[in-house]
């Protein structure tokens, strides 16, 4: 195992990159976080209010405002920037404002001699996580974007929910795009173990009429988060700081990032969320889970969606 300085660099302090920031405090994950925004005053602000809490938290931390120079020795590189989505807005629809913007942050990471590993938690993800990576020219497994992470937890507190069991116990995956085309994996989604489908026969909770409404549910909550609040940002920060948990600690977690598929699926050339594994030096191996024929449908016609906006933005 590599020796790490749990040095993280958040890039943009917004709602996100705070959420992300306070997160990781509280887990005890990082020694050195240093926070990078455009508005130096707001990152020197964020960071002392971070550091009011940080006796209370479960490790002493340096928090502090920095620059692009800081990247240069730092294990992870979280980048959050970029315009936020508005109300009746998809994901996709902020893909060329930033882009530039990805482009430009990560050039200037890279210039700062940085040979760690990028997180990406701007939007559209997959999207942006094939741009940073483009721009990096570093291995795609070091490039990892959170993906799906977050529509799978919404997943599992939804299905829970409705069966008023621990989330924990639901074990199951969104996969593809971040956004209006994912698909949600019923196929391998069990409850204590056991499918669903084998689940629902006997349990009144919930029926086969309702998985569809259920998965809707999902793909629409961050519009009604949206509508409501303006924001999303709680959900994906802890999403986040489990990723950089699973990279600092060299866990080999299997998460659902948004990961360069190489065949996998019968689909490359693209990142999407795929159940990865993930260690100190990124995505390890894309889990290639055997999926219907409806579920690998969808999950194509994601893919092919992701891929037309690429080409539209090279």
């Amino acid at each position: 195992m590599k020796i790490t300085s749990r040095k993280v660099v958040v890039i943009r302090t917004g709602f996100v990159g705070t959420s992300i920031a306070y997160s990781m405090i509280n887990q005890g994950l990082v020694n050195e976080l240093v926070l990078i925004d455009v508005n130096q005053d707001k990152a020197e602000g964020e960071a002392l209010d971070l550091l009011d809490g940080v006796s209370w938290g479960q490790e002493n931390v340096i928090v502090r405002a920095g620059d692009y120079k800081d990247c240069k020795n730092a294990d992870i590189v979280v980048v959050t920037a970029g315009v936020n989505q508005k109300p009746g807005q998809s994901r996709l629809d902020l893909v060329n404002t930033n882009a530039k913007i990805m482009r430009s942050i990560v050039t200037q990471v890279m210039d700062s001699g940085f040979d760690g590993i990028f997180v990406i938690a701007s939007n559209p993800v997959d999207i942006l996580t094939y741009v940073a990576w483009e721009t990096s020219g570093l291995d795609q497994s070091r490039i990892v974007g959170t993906g799906t992470t977050l529509d799978t937890t919404r997943f599992r507190k939804e299905l829970a929910t409705k069966l008023e069991i621990d989330p924990r116990s639901v074990h199951g995956y969104i996969i593809g795009e971040h956004g209006d085309s994912e698909v949600a994996v019923w196929s391998h989604t069990t409850v204590g173990g056991k499918p669903i489908l084998e689940f629902i026969v006997k349990n009144k909770k919930i029926g086969v009429e309702d998985l569809s409404n259920l998965s809707n549910k999902v793909k629409n909550a961050a519009y009604e988060i949206i509508d409501k609040k303006q924001a999303t940002y709680y959900g994906i920060g802890m999403s986040t700081a489990r990723i950089v948990k699973a990279i600092l600690n060299n866990e080999q977690a299997i998460l659902p990032v948004s990961a360069y598929l190489r065949g996998e699926y019968g689909q490359e050339g693209v990142f999407t969320g795929v159940p990865s594994i993930v260690n100190q030096n990124g995505v390890r191996e894309v889990i290639e889970l055997n999926i219907d024929a409806y579920e690998k449908k969808q999950f194509e016609k994601s893919v092919s969606q992701l891929k037309e906006v690429i080409e539209s933005i090279k």
